[in-house]
């Protein structure tokens, strides 16, 4: 149900080249299954070993990455982390842990929501390990160590959870646990969360369970952005867009997500959709929009998922206009302008929602930007904000965007 995979971001291809195996002794108790190979066309790295520990962010294996360019070292990571349903499960993702002596209380964390990439073991993103050092070397610069989770399903056994808010802040927030037992002592607790696009959706689930989810660590901020919300209206808008194809995504990943009964597809698709869903571990999502081009709509769809039952309370509890309590973890929203993909209104929706509930909530819309193109504009205004939460400025955060010089500036 959302967006495509941005092509530009600041930290979406934090990722990981084959090189060394080093070693990961699994924490916990253990879960057995049968071991996995590694997805056809992906390294050995991506295999699952037969007993994982059942501990969330528990580190199962890693990598070093070969990363010449860059001020720290950079590795891929096999974790456990918590499915929808509560069971433990294998997710990869990179780390990079900044070069040189700690400072008091180790580095900062900031761990990246990745867009829509799409739900193909092969889109895993820590399969492209330094297509961003650029803007890898700026956040090492600033102190951060990096955190990058590929999320479920991606690289790892099973169809990815699209769209799967609470799944998907799990497998973010864990990827910092992870990081920590790999950097042994040089991470700090203090973590930030930052996405955008399906990242944004991720995002805002993180500030809501981010704290109870891991009382260990200390979530500072959360920066959402063009977070989907209103998933009614952009099912609307979806039936008719070029982006038809986020629709079967959505339907597969929260089938995947919640299961059979609480999500049946054969509720909601025709044989003929139900039949599409085993493609969507074949391709990634530009692929799959070029391949579900001709596909009419009404073909493959069923019934408004609004009007099933048991669709709309999956929906419902996926869609962050459903929060009912506010989050104590500050919260930064950025939207483009003229978005294309989710209406500029629907955050601003979503802040008057948030704000009635007592949100610490801030807003930024950079007028005359899309989609992705609000990343360039709104990048370094974003990163200050994430450095004044780890430096505990007072929130709402009195900096003043300037990525341009018409920024619109609400919140609560």
């Amino acid at each position: 149900m959302i967006v495509r995979r941005l092509p530009v971001s600041a930290v979406v291809a934090l990722v990981a080249v084959m090189a060394t195996l080093l070693v990961s002794a699994p924490a916990g108790a253990s879960t057995s299954a049968k071991a996995q190979p590694a997805p056809d066309g992906l390294p050995d790295f991506y295999a699952v070993p037969s007993k994982i520990p059942s501990e969330p962010g528990a580190l199962i294996k890693s990598e070093k990455v070969k990363a010449p360019d860059v001020d720290g070292t950079m590795y891929r990571v096999m974790y456990v982390s918590e499915s929808q349903t509560g069971k433990p499960v294998p997710v990869t993702g990179v780390v990079v842990v900044p070069n040189g002596p700690a400072p008091k209380g180790g580095f900062p964390v900031l761990t990246w929501a990745h867009g829509t990439d799409g739900m193909a073991d092969k889109c895993a993103a820590s399969l492209d390990p330094t297509a961003n050092t650029p803007a890898v070397k700026e956040l090492l610069a600033k102190g951060w160590a990096i955190a990058a989770s590929d999320l479920q399903g991606e690289g790892t056994p099973g169809l990815h959870p699209y769209i799967a808010g609470q799944n998907a802040a799990r497998n973010v927030i864990d990827n910092v646990r992870a990081a920590r037992e790999l950097a042994d002592g040089k991470l700090a607790k203090d973590y930030v969360v930052w996405g955008h696009s399906q990242g944004g959706h991720t995002a805002m689930h993180a500030d809501q369970i981010g704290p109870e989810y891991a009382p260990e660590l200390d979530l500072k901020g959360v920066v959402a952005g063009a977070p989907p919300s209103q998933f009614n209206l952009i099912y609307d808008f979806l039936k008719t867009s070029e982006y038809r194809h986020y629709l079967l995504m959505a339907a597969g990943g929260l089938n995947a997500a919640y299961g059979d009964k609480a999500a049946p597809l054969d509720e909601v698709l025709t044989p003929e959709g139900i039949a599409l869903v085993p493609e969507l571990e074949k391709a990634c999502s530009g692929e799959l929009q070029e391949q579900l081009a001709d596909v009419e709509f009404d073909a493959v769809t069923k019934a408004d998922p609004f009007d099933v039952p048991e669709w709309n309370k999956v929906l419902t509890a996926e869609d962050p206009q459903s929060f009912d309590e506010a989050s104590d973890v500050p919260l930064l929203i950025i939207h483009g302008g003229n978005d294309e993909q989710i209406p500029t209104a629907s955050s601003a929706i979503l802040t008057e929602h948030l704000c009635g509930l007592g949100q610490d909530l801030e807003r930024w819309v950079y007028p005359g930007t899309t989609h992705s193109g609000v990343i360039a504009p709104s990048l370094n205004d974003m990163l200050t904000w994430i450095g004044d939460r780890f430096a505990d400025q007072p929130t709402p955060d009195p900096y003043v965007p300037t990525g341009q010089a018409d920024v619109e500036v609400t919140g609560c």
